[in-house]
């Protein structure tokens, strides 16, 4: 089990990696990330953004909380390591296409309908 906060923030940018395909610097992964997390974790990655860059100051470290911030990242860490990008895409793909079956099967019931209104069928 990763103790450390650095611990933490270095499995997160790996995970990012990995599941999300964003390489560079956490921050600017965390960033770019927002969109696939979740809205209760959005703000944890902005805190964990901004403590990452207060820790290259030495006098910013020391006013940084820890634990909270620790906690904060088993949080995003977890959610990262069970993200499945191609189950999303594939729910993703049969959202879009069940909502144009379902606007394909009423135009069809509202043709037949009028067609029966006007005495063709």
């Amino acid at each position: 089990m990763i103790e450390t906060l650095e611990g933490e923030l270095s499995e997160i940018s790996l995970l990012l990696e990995k599941r999300l395909k964003l390489s560079g610097s956490l921050s600017e992964s965390l960033r770019r990330a927002r969109r696939h997390l979740p809205y209760r974790l959005r703000g944890v990655a902005e805190d964990l953004a901004a403590a990452e860059e207060a820790s290259c100051n030495p006098r910013l470290a020391v006013t940084l909380d820890q634990t909270r911030l620790l906690r904060k990242a088993r949080r995003l860490r977890g959610y990262l390591a069970e993200l499945d990008m191609a189950d999303r895409r594939k729910g993703r793909l049969l959202d879009i296409a069940a909502t144009t079956g379902f606007a394909l099967l009423a135009v069809l019931a509202l043709l037949v309908l009028v067609l029966r209104w006007r005495g063709f069928v």
